[in-house]
């Protein structure tokens, strides 16, 4: 029987508590998690360009999360992509948009970023891009 490889998704999250139980959440749904501290950290990682989704703080030391998704998707990287964060500004929430990226907002409530994920990776056609 073959085995169906866990769809990969890169977490970037600095709170270690937070970016702990997000990594465990998505583990147990199913996920391919690899975790990041630092924006930095994500693109100085070889994992950088070999996953499905990206789900990433807006509000990180040094790089924010919508200035990486724009080097991400400048350099091939995933284009689904979540930015967590809580209470988000209208003005926030249109450079989400606008970067084609989906909002979640914190704190993150059960099962929410996981749809939020499969929302990101579907066909737009409607078939799923991956077995998220």
């Amino acid at each position: 029987m073959m085995t169906m490889p866990r769809p990969r998704i890169l977490l970037v999250e600095d709170d270690p508590a937070v970016r702990s139980s997000i990594a465990f959440a998505l583990d147990v749904e199913g996920l391919d998690v690899t975790s990041f501290a630092t924006a930095e950290a994500l693109l100085a990682s070889p994992e950088t360009w070999d996953s499905n989704c990206v789900v990433v703080d807006y509000r990180l030391p040094g790089m924010d999360g919508l200035s990486l998704l724009a080097r991400l998707r400048a350099g091939g990287g995933p284009r689904a992509a979540i930015v967590i964060t809580s209470n988000p500004s209208a003005r926030l929430r249109k450079s989400v948009a606008d970067a084609g990226a989906l909002l979640v907002e914190k704190p993150l409530l059960t099962g929410v970023l996981t749809a939020a994920i499969r929302e990101a990776t579907a066909d737009p056609a409607g078939a799923p891009a991956s077995d998220v």
